[in-house]
């Protein structure tokens, strides 16, 4: 790990994710009546919710409308969620000014160039193996786990280990 990774984690204040090809492996399920399924991983749930109770905010921040996103959320506890967001950049911005928070403090986990402008201002960039060569060229770790398949719960960890609360939060379950 090195020192510039470690100094942007380090910062982080707010971790914001995209859905589908980051807490999803990618694939759309759709009925013949429009329902939209999606598989999320409890691993990165778990994860998820960890990073939450060392005082970093979560967000979420898609371009697709779920219903099952916003289920998600709330069984996660995670308050900040746009979707349907076309202008990811704008939505990005604007969830830095309405929770007072630096964009340097910030982490962006996106998988795909739609993703790319809030994440070359984050502070720390975020992506999974599977994205494409631009979107990795442009993040700052890239997950060894696939989507929706534990990258999330070990982006929690490297931020929770480099900013010195994952002993902590493991603690619980090590009595």
């Amino acid at each position: 790990m090195n020192a510039e990774l470690r100094a942007r984690a380090g910062r982080v204040r707010l971790a914001i994710f995209d859905v589908d090809g980051v807490m999803t492996d990618g694939r759309l399920y759709l009925s013949d009546d429009g329902q939209e399924y999606k598989a999320f991983n409890s691993l990165d749930g778990h994860g998820l919710k960890m990073l939450k109770s060392t005082g970093v905010e979560l967000a979420i921040l898609t371009g697709r409308t779920s219903r099952v996103v916003e289920h998600r959320a709330r069984n996660l506890g995670i308050s900040i969620i746009h979707q349907g967001a076309h202008d990811k950049l704008a939505v990005y911005e604007q969830i830095c000014r309405d929770h007072a928070v630096d964009m340097q403090d910030t982490a962006f986990m996106g998988d795909d160039v739609v993703d790319l402008p809030p994440m070359r201002r984050a502070g720390l960039a975020l992506t999974v193996p599977a994205a494409p060569d631009l979107v990795k060229a442009h993040s700052h770790y890239i997950a060894v786990r696939q989507a929706g398949m534990g990258a999330v719960r070990e982006v929690c960890e490297l931020i929770m280990r480099i900013q010195g609360t994952l002993d902590e939060a493991l603690a619980p379950y090590l009595r």
